[in-house]
């Protein structure tokens, strides 16, 4: 968000798998020990969809990433929610599977990610993007899961609408996608 909002920043990798995110310096910004997290000129907020509420009423731009009228900002929510709930428990959860070697059922996650990519498709069959005919914050937080779903064994293969979503966010002027993770053989 930062990058399409065109904001100076600075990313600071944390190795997770030696608990750096459980140290108290990094708990202190995110008290869940939860990434991303960010510290701006000493406004510090944890939690993905805050912060991008946070930038987009922060840094206003002449492009409404987050619309005002009820049922926009209501649509825009659903997916925030979406983002949180169903995106976290499918795709992200079967991504922190195959990457990570999480304790997580496999098989549910990805089961979980076919039934939300199948509401998506649909969706997505009728609208260019999750909330309506322009990108939102909610696109931009259902974006880098569903993209690197393949990681998590998750094909996308069958969604034709959702790949072609993912080029339309990529195609976006300073866009800056997430880099792929390479995976074990056999994944």
């Amino acid at each position: 968000m930062m990058a399409l909002l065109d904001l100076p920043y600075q990313t600071i990798d944390l190795d997770m798998a030696n608990g750096a995110h459980k140290a108290s310096s990094f708990l202190a910004m995110s008290p869940f020990g939860q990434v991303p997290a960010i510290d701006d000129n000493g406004v510090t907020l944890c939690d993905s969809n805050a912060i991008l509420i946070y930038l987009v009423k922060s840094y206003p731009t002449n492009y409404d990433w987050l619309p005002d009228t009820p049922e926009a900002a209501a649509e825009v929510q659903r997916w925030l929610s979406v983002a949180a709930g169903e995106i976290a428990h499918g795709p992200s959860a079967a991504r922190l599977v195959t990457v990570f070697n999480a304790p997580l059922d496999h098989e549910r996650a990805k089961a979980a990610a076919h039934r939300l990519f199948a509401v998506m498709e649909q969706t997505l069959k009728v609208r260019d993007f999750l909330a309506g005919s322009a990108i939102t914050i909610a696109d931009v937080a259902g974006y880098s899961y569903i993209a690197h779903a393949p990681e998590g064994g998750v094909s996308l293969d069958g969604y034709p609408s959702i790949r072609a979503w993912l080029k339309r966010i990529e195609s976006q002027e300073r866009f800056v996608g997430m880099a792929r993770t390479p995976l074990p053989e056999g994944v």
